[in-house]
């Protein structure tokens, strides 16, 4: 049985909707709860068993370099004045040396472009592909991640984490056919659509950013052309996939959360102080003070 012990995190697109906070600061380094939004998904592949993270990134990408390594002025001045809570916060949770790998994706050519691009890191192993701007709120407390890698190791197929949307919000996401009932776990994918419109959508269920895939994946994005958007989309890429490997549906229980839209992050930064019990009563003050504001 092959193990999933890489995983892929595209982190290099321009973050355009968080214009001008992203001119100079990477979308994926903004602020969740406190915690870099590429640091909520780093330790999310940490419970889920992963040992290799590949970063996929662009130009402006160095404070993502540098959040994943020490920072030794900082760690000193923290260690002199005896604050040793704040000292593990910004070094407890790094990875091993020689375990993590930054690569330049050099052109803003799309999801499947990025993730080709870890083609020679991941040679042929399966692997996992982490959307740092999609936050998720599991029943598990290891993450959404952790239930694909354990359902994965039982069929040993590629996966993808899908969850049901408003019919009219298809023409963002890629969309999947399944016959299988809408309420079952693990759905049996036939076919699959980038961003189609309404009309011509297959089903409500869409494509949510957690993966595990074959490494044969790279040879359907060489021949993969651009598709919506001027993009080399990974959807595509599965898609022509799926005439020769299985697919399956791992649909989301629990709450996500689209950290790549400004109301989607405000939301996720609302939920996760409620989520936390030492900020709970705190954060449910300052809502009710705002809400009897509203008219």
């Amino acid at each position: 049985m092959k193990k999933v012990r890489k995983a892929v995190f595209p982190v290099g697109g321009l973050g355009t909707r968080f214009l001008p906070a992203t001119k100079s600061l990477p979308k994926e380094m903004l602020p969740v709860a406190s915690k870099p939004l590429i640091q909520h998904a780093f330790e999310e592949a940490v419970n889920a068993g992963i040992e290799e993270f590949i970063f996929i990134t662009g130009r402006n990408k160095s404070a993502i370099n540098n959040h994943f390594d020490n920072v030794f002025e900082l760690e000193q001045a923290l260690s002199e004045k005896e604050k040793a809570e704040a000292l593990c916060l910004t070094r407890d949770w790094l990875p091993a040396p020689g375990n993590i790998i930054f690569i330049r994706q050099q052109q803003p050519l799309g999801l499947g472009h990025a993730v080709w691009c870890a083609r020679n890191l991941i040679q042929d192993e399966p692997f996992a592909v982490l959307l740092a701007d999609e936050l998720f709120i599991t029943p598990n407390s290891k993450g959404l991640l952790a239930e694909m890698v354990e359902q994965y190791n039982q069929t040993q197929s590629n996966l993808v984490a899908v969850s049901e949307i408003p019919l009219n919000e298809t023409h963002k996401y890629g969309i999947i056919k399944t016959r299988n009932n809408s309420s079952e776990r693990v759905l049996k994918i036939e076919d699959m659509v980038e961003k189609p419109k309404p009309e011509n959508a297959p089903s409500n269920i869409s494509i949510i950013g957690r993966y595990i895939l074959d490494s044969t994946i790279f040879d359907y994005l060489e021949k993969t052309p651009k598709g919506s958007g001027g993009e080399i989309q990974l959807t595509d890429a599965m898609k022509l996939m799926l005439h020769n490997q299985e697919f399956w549906g791992y649909k989301l229980q629990g709450k996500r959360l689209d950290c790549g839209v400004p109301m989607g992050f405000f939301e996720a930064n609302i939920e996760l102080a409620l989520n936390n019990p030492e900020s709970k009563q705190q954060a449910t003050e300052i809502i009710k003070k705002i809400a009897s504001q509203i008219k």
